[in-house]
C-alpha cells in the first residue's frame, strides 16, 4: 500500500517529529491562562513515546497541537521539517471515547476515513484496504455491526483500524485504553505493540497508567503539574523487545523505574 507522506531524501532525519519551544495559553475573564510552557521534544522515526502526568497538565492539549487541531501560542511543531499547521492523514488520532459514527457499521466507519483520504481510488481497492484492517484487529466477523452492538474493546479496535487504514506516519493515542477493563486493556496493549512493530509507526501516546507506559514505551515523558506545565523529566526504558509482561513486572530494574516515576508524580 502506498504511503501518504512523500519524503525528500534530505528530510529523512532521525528526529522526524520535533516540538520546539512550544507554549499554549488561553485568554480567560481572569486573564491569560498558561497551559503549557516551553515544551521541547524530539521523537525519532519508529519510536514509541508515552507522555504521563496528572490531569490538567496539558497532555491532551499537546497531543491536539501535534494532530493539528489547535495551534501553539508560540514555538513550532514539525514533521520531517515541515511545520504542522492543520490536521493531516500522516498524523492520525485514536481517542479514549472511540469517536465512531454511531449510525455507521464498523466497516463503514473505516471506509469513510479511507474514502476521505483516497477519494480517487477505485471502490474495490478501498474495500480491500478496509477488509485488511478489520482482519488486522480481529474484527472481520463484526464488520457489519454498529458501535452500539460492540464492546468497548471492539470499538477501540475499530478506531485503531480506522487510523491505520490511511497509512499514517505518526499514530497519536489519547488514553486509548483508559475506559477498558484490565483484561481487555492488556490484550489491546499487546495488539498495539504488534501493529507498531509490523508497521514501523511512530507512536505518541498519553496515559495515566505507569505500568502501561513502562511496558509499551521506549521513553516516558513526565509532565509537571499545571498550569504552565513543562517536561520535568524524560525516562529511557531500557528493556529489550519483545517484552514479556510477567517477566518484566518481576524485574528489579522495572520496580526501580516504576518507583522513580511514582516519586516524580506523587513525591511532594
Amino acid at each position: 500500500m502506498e504511503t501518504l507522506y512523500s519524503l525528500e531524501p534530505s528530510l529523512t532525519a532521525t528526529n522526524h517529529l520535533r516540538i520546539d519551544g512550544v507554549s499554549k495559553s488561553y485568554f480567560t475573564p481572569k486573564g491569560i491562562h498558561v497551559v503549557l510552557e516551553d515544551i521541547n521534544l524530539s521523537v525519532q522515526n519508529g519510536e514509541f513515546v508515552c507522555i504521563i502526568g496528572h490531569s490538567g497538565c496539558g497532555k491532551s492539549t499537546l497531543l491536539n497541537m501535534v494532530a493539528g487541531f489547535t495551534r501553539p501560542s508560540c514555538g513550532e511543531i514539525s514533521l520531517y521539517g515541515v511545520p504542522i499547521r492543520r490536521p493531516g492523514p500522516e498524523r492520525m488520532m485514536v481517542f479514549q471515547n472511540y469517536a465512531l459514527l454511531p449510525w455507521l457499521t464498523a466497516y463503514q466507519n473505516i471506509e469513510l476515513a479511507v474514502k476521505s483520504v483516497y477519494p480517487h481510488k477505485p471502490s474495490h481497492w478501498r474495500r480491500q484496504v478496509v477488509e485488511e484492517h478489520l482482519e488486522l484487529v480481529g474484527l472481520t466477523e463484526a464488520a457489519h455491526k454498529r458501535p452500539a452492538q460492540l464492546s468497548g474493546g471492539m470499538k477501540q479496535r475499530v478506531a485503531i483500524a480506522r487510523a491505520l487504514a490511511v497509512c499514517p506516519e505518526v499514530l497519536l493515542l489519547d488514553e486509548p485504553f483508559g475506559a477498558l477493563d484490565a483484561i481487555t486493556k492488556e490484550e489491546l496493549q499487546d495488539e498495539l505493540l504488534k501493529i507498531w512493530q509490523n508497521h514501523k509507526l511512530t507512536v505518541l501516546m498519553i496515559t495515566h497508567d505507569i505500568d502501561e507506559a513502562l511496558y509499551l514505551a521506549d521513553r516516558v515523558v513526565m509532565m509537571t503539574n499545571g498550569p504552565a506545565a513543562r517536561i520535568g523529566e524524560i525516562l529511557e526504558v531500557p528493556f529489550p523487545r519483545p517484552r514479556m509482561r510477567a517477566q518484566l513486572f518481576e524485574n528489579p530494574q522495572y520496580c526501580r523505574l516504576r518507583n522513580r516515576v511514582m516519586d516524580f508524580l506523587y513525591g511532594g
